[in-house]
């Protein structure tokens, strides 16, 4: 079961992350601005976005098995309508469908688990899924760079295409039929309000909004045009830096697998390894904003490791929701994360060109920007250390 999921998470991640490898090509072929790039790359997080509502009903009303096999159909769609796009509208709608197609395949094996595993089971499966998310983003540098010489941006297109239709398959030869229980009836009129309102979300919402929004927009956009504008590096250079950052989180991600269940059972809590990490995360941002030229792939691949420790939040969360209901509750948390995403990445492309256009020069404006993204990171902290400590004192 959980091989099927990765094959096609495995695949959401290579196209949500290849606009950064893709970035070059796209500029030179059809005269992309900055602005213009961020929101051809956030326009999958906006599909993406756009569903996690009613993605969360479908999950706990009809079960991740066949939500997700119905949204894999449209991912298939969308990428042969992108293959075949021939203005930036077209690229943009189409971009969009495919983050509507892949929408559940995170979500749909995240409900899975927390049927079916416990907590320690679940704490390793999410990170082992973001490990192999990582895989598709390391696949979505170097390898994709080797073949655009050959296929073409449009050719890989439609080989993602073929994959997706393939782990359609797999997933419905596979995973196990779901099952409703009892409990899933009643809770259907567990509503989002209520979800929303849950302490454990308010806590962790503004941290998923800025510091996992804006790991992702980093990663999948903004690490490639930061190494080719700013520290003045080749593409393919620039493809190799990539390479190095998702390889890095891949391992990451691993470790955290692997070390989860045994930090459990000694008693450690997901909180306290958030509260630790965020704060070098934010040491690290700092310092690579202000180094700008200086800043290379070392140095995001360094702040990306340790903005790991916010995936964690996912799992956690999830537990802290009877079962019945986990499909929303993930569901709604993923709304916000990708919110983040859409935002940061059109929001930094936003800037840049506002500042350029007012004769900054485009790594001071680079700087501006992340400088900004790094402000937000702070805030949410602060915010979630308050709260922290609030809900501390209201159970004293």
């Amino acid at each position: 079961m959980f091989a099927a999921f990765a094959f096609a998470y495995f695949l959401s991640a290579l196209m949500r992350a290849v606009t950064a490898t893709l970035a070059p090509a796209f500029s030179a072929e059809l005269g992309l601005t900055a602005g213009d790039l961020g929101l051809l790359a956030g326009a999958y997080f906006f599909g993406f976005a756009l569903m996690q509502l009613p993605l969360g009903r479908a999950l706990d009303r009809w079960g991740p098995r066949r939500v997700v096999l119905v949204c894999l159909c449209v991912a298939v769609m969308a990428c042969v309508a992108f293959a075949s796009a021939r203005s930036f509208t077209a690229l943009l709608a189409a971009r969009a469908m495919i983050g509507v197609g892949v929408s559940a395949c995170l979500m749909a094996p995240l409900t899975a688990y927390r049927l079916r595993l416990g907590a320690g089971g679940q704490l390793r499966a999410n990170s082992w899924m973001l490990m192999t998310g990582s895989l598709g983003m390391v696949a979505s540098t170097l390898p994709v760079q080797w073949l655009l010489p050959s296929v073409g941006w449009r050719g890989l297109f439609w080989l993602v295409a073929a994959l997706l239709a393939v782990a359609t398959l797999v997933i419905a030869w596979i995973v196990p039929r779901d099952i409703r229980t009892p409990a899933g009836r009643e809770s259907e009129h567990f509503g989002y309000i209520a979800i929303l309102r849950h302490p454990e979300f308010v806590r962790l919402a503004p941290m998923a909004f800025f510091a996992y929004g804006g790991l992702i927009a980093v990663q999948a956009l903004w690490a490639g045009p930061w190494l080719t504008d700013v520290v003045g590096q080749t593409p393919a250079m620039a493809a190799r830096g990539l390479f190095a950052i998702n390889l890095a989180m891949l391992l990451a991600f691993f470790a955290w697998g692997l070390a989860m269940p045994p930090l459990a059972r000694r008693g450690w809590r997901v909180e306290q390894l958030i509260a630790a990490g965020i704060p070098i995360s934010l040491v690290l941002l700092v310092i690579a904003v202000a180094l700008g030229p200086r800043a290379g792939a070392a140095w995001w691949a360094a702040w990306c490791v340790a903005s790991t420790s916010m995936s964690l939040s996912q799992p956690a969360l999830a537990l802290a929701y009877p079962p019945a209901v986990a499909g929303r509750a993930l569901s709604a948390y993923n709304l916000v994360i990708f919110l983040g995403v859409f935002s940061v990445q059109w929001g930094i492309g936003l800037m840049i060109d506002a500042l350029v256009s007012r004769g900054w020069e485009r790594i001071l404006s680079f700087q501006a920007a992340f400088a900004l993204l790094a402000l937000g990171c702070t805030a949410s902290y602060a915010w979630l250390v308050w709260r922290s400590r609030a809900l501390v004192r209201q159970a004293g």
